[in-house]
């Protein structure tokens, strides 16, 4: 079996990790693996550095209309059996046509629960063979907007158990803040509006006075990050925000810190969640999307509304002052990954969607 992988997104971010996760996978289930990618992405480097033939091309995005022919030339010239589009940057629509133009079966990843017209969905999705969705949250945006039930397959993304650990230990040195300046929170997250930073900033302003040792370090790059620091500055929060920018060795930091905060307003499943409960930190996170799949409130973190700083500020309070409640909720996180999120796990049932596909 040969499978051709479809990224075209251009940063090693949550998804993009989670396509290199399956290539490794697939390869030791015998497996042949390609990846198409856009010309200088950093995932084209990694897999490549991993030893598999990766396809860079030009990609301009959602109006590539040259995309589709670039992808059948590659299927053909590959001899791939089947095409598997992770990504939504031009590469669903036009990847999809592609697949037919070159007649094999076409998989479709879906991380995101946007919610998408029913007409669109009705159009868009005759293009894949099979819609294989990271959480359950985003099976049902797509039952709930008419995709057949026997065209989903619900596959959740993988934390690499063996990259984080649970032993706390200082944070790295290049960070602004140190363990001994107070309690230390981290936010994991692209600077995008649904991410939630609004929100986490009003609730660190709306922490009473007995939470003033409490440091909030903002990981993550985007092009909302230049007004989210001047909201910093507006607020007077210079001295307990920070943004730290992207950070690669980020279990490196997990570990090291006292909890994470997730207000996003929509969110597929959240790759920091994962890695925040293997690393054993709590996590408060809305419950929106597939978050409740890897967040279960006071089981391995705690649960509010979205758009909601005062809940998001007496969740924060709650743990900042109860050490035990922290401590629990990690260890049991980390046991609910273990169980649910492993990598075999989601290479054995993408795989499962594959044979399924080629042996009708």
């Amino acid at each position: 079996m040969k499978v051709l992988h479809v990224e075209t997104g251009k940063h090693l971010y949550g998804g993009a990790r989670q396509v290199l996760y399956l290539l490794e996978g697939l390869k030791t289930q015998g497996v042949e693996c390609e990846l198409v990618a856009c010309s200088d992405a950093a995932i084209a480097q990694a897999a490549r550095a991993q030893g598999f033939q990766v396809h860079e091309v030009p990609m301009a995005g959602d109006l590539d209309i040259r995309f589709p022919w670039q992808l059948r030339r590659i299927v053909r010239s590959s001899g791939a059996d089947l095409v598997h589009l992770h990504s939504r940057r031009g590469a669903d629509l036009w990847g999809g046509i592609g697949g037919r133009f070159a007649r094999v079966p076409v998989v479709l990843s879906r991380r995101v629960d946007n919610p998408e017209p029913r007409w669109w969905v009705a159009l868009k999705y005759r293009l894949y063979d099979r819609v294989v969705t990271i959480s359950q949250g985003i099976a049902d945006v797509l039952l709930a907007e008419g995709l057949a039930p026997e065209r989903l397959a619900v596959v959740p993304s993988a934390v690499d158990l063996g990259r984080f650990s649970c032993n706390r230990g200082r944070l790295p040195q290049d960070l602004p803040v140190q363990v001994e300046d107070g309690v230390v929170v981290a936010m994991v997250a692209q600077f995008i509006s649904r991410k939630g930073h609004d929100v986490a900033l009003q609730a660190m302003r709306q922490l009473p006075p007995s939470c003033g040792h409490v440091r909030l370090l903002l990981f993550g790059q985007g092009p909302l990050r230049a007004s989210i620091e001047a909201e910093i500055e507006s607020l007077g929060l210079a001295g307990q925000v920070h943004c730290v920018g992207f950070y690669p060795q980020i279990e490196q930091v997990l570990p090291a810190v006292d909890f994470l905060v997730h207000p996003a307003e929509m969110e597929g499943l959240g790759v920091a969640l994962l890695e925040a409960a293997a690393s054993c930190v709590p996590a408060v996170a809305t419950a929106v999307g597939g978050i409740p799949e890897v967040v279960v409130d006071g089981v391995t973190g705690l649960l509010i509304p979205p758009g909601d700083p005062p809940a998001l500020a007496a969740a924060m309070d709650r743990l900042v002052h109860d050490t035990e409640l922290r401590r629990r909720l990690g260890v049991q996180a980390r046991e609910w990954v273990e169980a649910r999120f492993s990598i075999p796990a989601m290479v054995a049932g993408n795989l499962e969607v594959y044979r399924a596909l080629l042996n009708r």
